[in-house]
């Protein structure tokens, strides 16, 4: 297989002062970031949306295969589709798949079976990992560390979204077949998160919650 080229890097490098500034303020950026569960249904420009897309697709990503796919969904009908069917799906799980534990500790979030934010956000945006490629002859291309990259380009997806003032929430109803159903995606094509996305309501709340410290989630050999 041909290499590719290769080209200078050409990074900017940021004085000690710049490197600890921006930091914090992408910090204190992204602290303000809440999953919401109710949204206005104002209209999204389109071109937001891309621009997110673009920017998770900046993502690292096994052999650079890039092995996702974004499907923006603004059609009202389609959205209520969606919404019918995962609201099957999650009745069935709170009624019946889900064991007391998982239940439990559910409850403080207030959540249930019902999802209206799949109907009132704008934009649904579904993300599929493509299990393999398929390439122009029909035959498949292997693809791999599918869920690291895809897990990656979601965050950059959701970082993006949060940095221009839009709000999402990482759905993920189970199963999710529905959805390839639903949307027409090919058999290499595997749900795998479903993002509302669009303003929050005004009279949006979130549940007050707390991010476990530094000294909880970091190890250090220095």
């Amino acid at each position: 297989m041909k290499q590719y080229p290769f080209v200078p890097y050409g990074w900017k490098r940021y004085s000690s002062a710049q490197m600890v500034e921006r930091a914090k303020q992408f910090l204190q950026t992204m602290e303000t970031r809440r999953s919401v569960r109710e949204f206005s249904s104002e209209p999204v420009p389109r071109g937001l949306i891309e621009v997110a897309i673009e920017t998770a697709s900046t993502a690292p990503s096994g052999a650079n295969r890039q092995p996702w796919k974004f499907v923006a969904v603004g059609n009202l009908e389609i959205r209520r589709r969606i919404r019918v069917a995962a609201e099957a799906e999650e009745k069935v799980s709170y009624e019946q798949r889900m064991p007391a534990e998982w239940l439990e500790v559910l409850a403080p979030l207030g959540t249930d079976w019902q999802k209206p934010f799949l109907e009132t956000a704008p934009w649904l945006v579904v993300v599929f990992a493509d299990a393999y490629g398929v390439l122009a002859d029909g035959s498949k291309q292997k693809n791999y560390y599918v869920q690291e990259s895809v897990g990656i380009a979601c965050g950059l997806f959701i970082a993006a979204l949060h940095q221009m003032g839009l709000a999402t929430l990482t759905h993920t109803p189970s199963p999710m077949g529905f959805l390839s159903e639903i949307l027409k995606r090919p058999k290499n094509e595997r749900p795998y998160i479903l993002f509302p996305v669009g303003y929050p309501a005004e009279s949006a709340k979130v549940p007050v919650i707390k991010k476990k410290s530094l000294e909880q989630v970091a190890v250090w050999f220095d």
